[in-house]
């Protein structure tokens, strides 16, 4: 196999033209959160690495954004069938924590599409989380600063429940961490 182009390794493997980790991370893009439908995995940043081995195999690595995630089982079966759709039948999808997730991985089209979705994003912060972090959030209805946490416990581990004094709404907003 040696002194064999990857374009040649790539058509031996029933591929027209050679595939890059660019194009794998633009197929992701259509995965979305099961629990936040409107963000791609990519703006989450839960999709950690793509590889391509010498050998044509594709990696793609995954973080959690909390452990215990009961998402990861489902995100991970969709990004094996985008790979499939797309042709790649030697791949291995890895959930990990070799890198550790946190908020300031969500990108700022995700973080828009949070707001737009009814969730406040996470604010950026310098990765020592403090209460007040948690406690204070923007209402993603009106975008006041005049809210309260109700509680650090919303419908899944990585969301709280506020209450906008200006509005009067309810919304949860994605915890920092």
């Amino acid at each position: 196999m040696e002194g064999k182009s990857v374009e040649e390794r790539m058509k031996r493997m029933g591929m027209e033209k050679e595939i890059s980790a660019e194009q794998i991370k633009q197929w992701l893009d259509s995965v979305k959160d099961p629990e936040i439908p409107v963000l791609s995995l990519n703006d989450l940043g839960v999709i950690t690495g793509i590889d391509i081995g010498n050998d044509g195999k594709v990696t793609v690595n995954m973080t959690p954004t909390f452990a215990g995630c009961p998402a990861m089982d489902v995100m991970q079966q969709d990004v094996e069938q985008v790979l499939q759709e797309n042709g790649i039948a030697n791949y291995e999808v890895r959930v990990s924590f070799d890198t550790q997730w946190n908020s300031n991985m969500i990108s700022e089209k995700g973080r828009k599409a949070l707001a737009e979705f009814g969730l406040a994003p996470p604010p950026k912060h310098n990765l020592i989380v403090d209460i007040d972090i948690i406690e204070h959030a923007k209402c993603p209805n009106c975008g006041s600063d005049n809210t309260e946490m109700k509680t650090p416990f919303g419908p899944t581990l990585c969301r709280s429940i506020h209450y906008c004094h200006n509005c009067l709404n309810a919304f949860e907003q994605f915890k920092p961490l």
